[in-house]
């Protein structure tokens, strides 16, 4: 008994930086449980994406959402940027027709330091990953400048493990709005979806666009 759970504790400590063998164990996770797929594909109808929209993905893990936000940008371009290889290998294999036509670019990176983009976004989505961002009005500042006059961000949030209860999403959902408003977002809003617990998504529009862009 001590064994298992001293291995459900590696594969749990897997779901922020996912690596090696549990990580892929704590993708595969991810990609399969219902709760998630229906609070990534949630969020992404949030921010009505275009079909000619350029998205940006912060931290997609497996790629649920990143396939269903190339589904609704089917003339656009989705980007993804996440820290962990293990990830960036799942994704790719589950979007590997976008990523063979180029519609889909997956890169290995860190929030902390977003790359340099050829062009702005309309759309940025972050799900499960502000509870990792150690500074997060930097890190909003950072994406802003990414993103178009105009342009929507959505930050999604479902506590897991101990600790996982409605009141720790209402809390989170909170200090999301909260750390939004600091980095300059406007018309920021926050949504309730009703799974056990609960799932939060802070809504931000770029009032002033860092990189300009198509109006």
């Amino acid at each position: 008994m001590q064994l298992r759970h001293k291995a459900i504790e590696r594969v749990r400590a897997q779901f922020g930086r996912p690596t090696g063998l549990p990580g892929r164990i704590a993708g595969a996770i991810m990609a399969h449980r219902a709760s998630n797929r229906r609070r990534n594909a949630w969020a992404v109808s949030l921010l009505d994406v275009q079909r000619d929209d350029r998205v940006l993905e912060i931290g997609f893990g497996p790629g649920i959402a990143i396939k269903e936000l190339s589904a609704r940008a089917a003339e656009g371009y989705v980007c993804g940027l996440d820290h962990s290889a293990v990830m960036v290998r799942q994704a790719a294999r589950r979007n590997a027709e976008a990523v063979r036509r180029g519609q889909v670019e997956l890169r290995l990176g860190s929030v902390d330091e977003v790359p340099e983009f050829e062009a702005p976004f309309d759309k940025v989505l972050a799900v499960n990953v502000t509870l990792f961002w150690d500074r997060p009005v930097g890190v909003l500042g950072n994406l802003r400048r990414v993103l178009r006059m105009g342009g929507r961000i959505a930050l999604a949030f479902q506590p897991r493990g101990p600790g996982a209860t409605e009141e720790a999403a209402t809390t989170t959902g909170q200090e999301l709005v909260a750390a939004l408003r600091d980095a300059g977002f406007s018309q920021v809003r926050l949504e309730t979806l009703k799974l056990k617990p609960a799932v939060v998504c802070a809504l931000g529009v770029n009032p002033s666009g860092g990189c300009g862009g198509r109006p």
